[in-house]
């Protein structure tokens, strides 16, 4: 295996082990931030505690890793698809990928974003249903019969508090609607994806070169860990309207009341008009504590080399 490849394996590594790894860690965040972001104007839940409480004591600890076996499936190849590519567009744009370009850096973090969605968008269509059940039982389903394109996992002749499953729902998605079914809210996962790494990437980057050391020739753990939390925690804020928009166009089952989006604009508009511009900073508190553990996690994977270390137990 030629050095080239051992970099390209070793990094695949390397953010599948930071996926795994920060999803366990703060997966029950992530719950919580997509069923606040999908209460339409309710009070079901009144923050991030309350809602893990009422969901640990209706479901069990369980219950607030619903839809993690699909993230844990899925975050590996994303995570990965997601760092790698910054890594090779910045190799691609800059000179040795360490030239300070603020517009280069950007430009890679562009092209990391749009990467990651042929993993992102598909994954988070059936993560979101899984984890939006919870809520659903807990309130009035829409007594008129949903569109079919928007209930693929309530048909047939299964009892309605049967849980649904991942396997299903795709299955489902798969014969109704075909590949485009697991890509519903391609658009705004982009919108949200997209800007993500624009902002993450180049504000990691330079946030990790102040603590740059020319002995060691790079920075300590704590400081890139540091700024793995930093930078993901600010650019998972900034995207929190965005985020909000996915989240309510990916979920299919509605509760009593709650609308369906026809697209991005029409979800805006709806919100604005409805809830407030407060409504698009739902679970903004949430995805600041989901993102920072999980790019700290990340940064500091790739610090410590482990994909390196696991590739010489085989050479």
């Amino acid at each position: 295996m030629s050095k080239q490849d051992l970099s390209i394996t070793a990094k695949l590594i390397n953010g599948g082990v930071a996926g795994l790894v920060g999803v366990t860690c703060v997966f029950p965040i992530d719950l919580a931030k997509t069923r606040l972001q999908n209460q339409h104007g309710k009070d079901i839940y009144k923050g991030m505690i309350d809602c893990l409480m009422k969901t640990a004591r209706m479901e069990g600890f369980l219950g607030m890793y619903r839809g993690a076996a699909v993230n844990l499936t899925l975050v590996t190849p994303e995570k990965a698809i997601k760092l790698a590519a910054n890594d090779f567009f910045r190799q691609l744009l800059m000179e040795d990928g360490v030239q300070r370009d603020l517009k280069m850096e950007m430009l890679a973090g562009c092209g990391a974003g749009m990467c990651q969605v042929v993993v992102t968008c598909p994954m988070e269509m059936l993560k979101i249903q899984l984890q939006d059940a919870g809520r659903l039982a807990a309130h009035p389903q829409t007594s008129a019969p949903a569109p079919a394109s928007c209930r693929p996992h309530s048909v047939g002749s299964a009892p309605a508090h049967k849980r649904p499953s991942a396997t299903l729902i795709a299955w489902e998605l798969l014969c109704t609607q075909g590949l485009a079914g697991l890509y519903k809210g391609l658009g705004a996962t982009l919108l949200r994806d997209i800007p993500f790494s624009i902002v993450y990437f180049p504000l990691f980057a330079n946030l990790n070169n102040l603590g740059f050391d020319e002995l060691a020739g790079k920075a300590s753990f704590a400081h890139s860990f540091m700024s793995g939390c930093a930078a993901g925690s600010i650019a998972a804020v900034t995207v929190t309207p965005l985020d909000v928009l996915k989240t309510r166009i990916q979920t299919l089952k509605k509760g009593l009341g709650e609308d369906s989006y026809s697209g991005i604009s029409d979800c805006a508009r709806k919100l604005w008009i409805q809830e407030g511009p407060s409504a698009f900073m739902k679970g903004a508190g949430c995805r600041a504590l989901v993102i920072a553990p999980l790019f700290g996690i990340a940064q500091g994977v790739y610090f410590l080399g482990i994909g390196e270390r696991i590739l010489q137990c085989f050479e």
